[in-house]
């Protein structure tokens, strides 16, 4: 690394869209980074995920020995190929019927979150320092006179302080830094325009709500050893009429407008099976949630999210999904416990950047789960993020406009993928008016893109925007 690097980048969250622009960014020797973590560990939340084909070929970027240590990890080699990905079944009567095979170019890698967590943490490069128990409660940046190019300053929640010379959001559903750049981008507006940025602060409720856990695969082969998940791929039980949590906090109660579905994978190389349930409520989109009382809550490591997820016992976990078709309940019968998630989104954006900060992730994009795309943005986000950042061409006074090439780009795909996704879920629980043969047509047609679209096209425009200042990027 040169003596006098050109710029410091702090990076608030240590998440997989965090640690992937840590991960990018090491091509860069003139850049210093620093990532700031809430948790006292680097501890990733969750289960499994799935990498599709478009964002594998991202990760291939970073050389073969992280792709070794990916497919090792997935238990799984990578494939171009067509290949049946995911099965979906109507499965809320006494027999389940198929209804449509999903097939895909390239298969999608399914791996635990940890497992990829400490692959990115094993590939940080020296250039990169981690801090853990720092979770951001506000920045400040400088906009006026000499002091335009003088460091941005961090300040924590345990009260400390930090500088850096760039900052990039990438702390989750409830961005501290969203917050901020939401406010610094009101300033000065018209009262309605003012109130409309604003009120992309907060996340909203999706009116969905989650239910994870893993199963051990050994149970479930002990009850079931023929079961169709370990035959590979994902199959996803679908259904309406679920028993689902209601405004009155019962748990128990069933209500005739509930929607659920839920799919399951293998993952850690066999040893787990993930679960992925949803239960949604169209009526309360956009409402406030409110949690069950009786149901313990969870924090983890330090991450403000206890409000919004809780404990579930076996019994609490299984019961939206108890009248579903033996196949499934040979699963249920294999859950030990579980959690409960409410899953919130975040409103689109007027800008995810501003001055020298821009976010990253969930933090500029939290959408619905339903085409498992949102690592895969993250991913995506974090590389293009890197490419603009690491140029040769891009001083610190030329940062704004990196930033602001990164949010031309990829704001708008992402919101797509949101509303792909939204249409997911509106699709999987038989809201959307599709005759039945139509049904396959449309998923796929819907969720094509993270098979055969690449991130390569949005690349080369972006180094060639970064390259020719004199392009209007407005």
């Amino acid at each position: 690394m040169s003596t006098t690097p050109k710029f410091r980048i702090a990076i608030c969250g240590g998440g997989v869209g965090g640690l992937t622009l840590a991960v990018a960014l090491s091509r860069y020797p003139d850049i210093v980074v620093d990532v700031y973590e809430a948790a006292q560990s680097f501890y990733e939340v969750g289960a499994g995920f799935g990498i599709w084909p478009r964002a594998f070929k991202v990760l291939r970027n970073f050389g073969p020995d992280f792709e070794r240590q990916l497919l090792q990890r997935c238990g799984s080699e990578y494939t171009e190929k067509y290949v049946p990905a995911i099965k979906f079944r109507k499965s809320d009567q006494p027999v389940g019927i198929d209804l449509f095979y999903l097939m895909t170019k390239g298969n999608q890698l399914r791996i635990h979150r940890a497992d990829f967590h400490g692959i990115l943490l094993s590939h940080l490069p020296p250039s990169c320092t981690t801090h853990n128990a720092k979770r951001l409660k506000s920045y400040t940046q400088p906009f006026n006179g000499r002091s335009r190019n003088s460091p941005i300053t961090l300040t924590f929640g345990d009260g400390s302080t930090a500088t850096c010379d760039v900052l990039i959001g990438a702390d989750g559903i409830r961005s501290a830094v969203r917050s901020c750049m939401m406010r610094e981008l009101a300033e000065g507006m018209h009262p309605n325009e003012k109130q409309s940025v604003l009120s992309c602060i907060n996340p909203v409720w999706s009116g969905a709500t989650a239910y994870r856990t893993l199963i051990s695969a050994e149970k479930l082969r002990t009850r079931c050893p023929n079961h169709s998940v370990f035959r590979g791929g994902i199959t996803q039980y679908m259904g309406k009429d679920a028993v689902r949590l209601s405004l009155n906090h019962d748990i128990h109660c069933a209500e005739a407008d509930a929607l659920q579905f839920f799919l399951v994978y293998t993952i850690s190389r066999g040893k787990y099976i993930n679960f992925a349930g949803f239960t949604l409520q169209p009526d309360l989109v956009d409402t406030a949630y409110e949690a069950d009382a009786r149901i313990p809550r969870r924090s983890f490591q330090g991450k403000a999210n206890h409000e919004w997820v809780g404990e579930l016992t076996a019994e609490q976990f299984v019961e939206p999904f108890k009248d579903f078709e033996e196949d499934a309940k040979v699963l249920l019968e294999c859950v030990d416990r579980g959690t409960l998630w409410a899953v919130h989104t975040v409103k689109t954006l007027p800008s995810t950047n501003f001055g020298r900060v821009a976010l990253l992730g969930d933090a500029a994009h939290g959408m619905l789960p339903f085409q498992g795309a949102g690592a895969g943005l993250s991913i995506e986000d974090a590389y293009l993020l890197a490419t603009v950042l690491g140029h040769k061409s891009t001083t610190l006074a030329m940062v704004p406009r990196a930033l602001a090439i990164y949010d031309k780009l990829r704001r708008p795909f992402s919101s797509d993928v949101a509303m792909r996704s939204r249409l997911c879920g509106q699709l999987y629980t038989f809201q959307k008016a599709v005759p039945l043969h139509e049904f396959g047509n449309t998923i796929t047609k819907n969720s094509e893109w993270a098979w055969l679209t690449e991130l390569d096209d949005a690349l080369e425009e972006a180094i060639k925007l970064v390259e020719d200042s004199s392009i209007n990027i407005r």
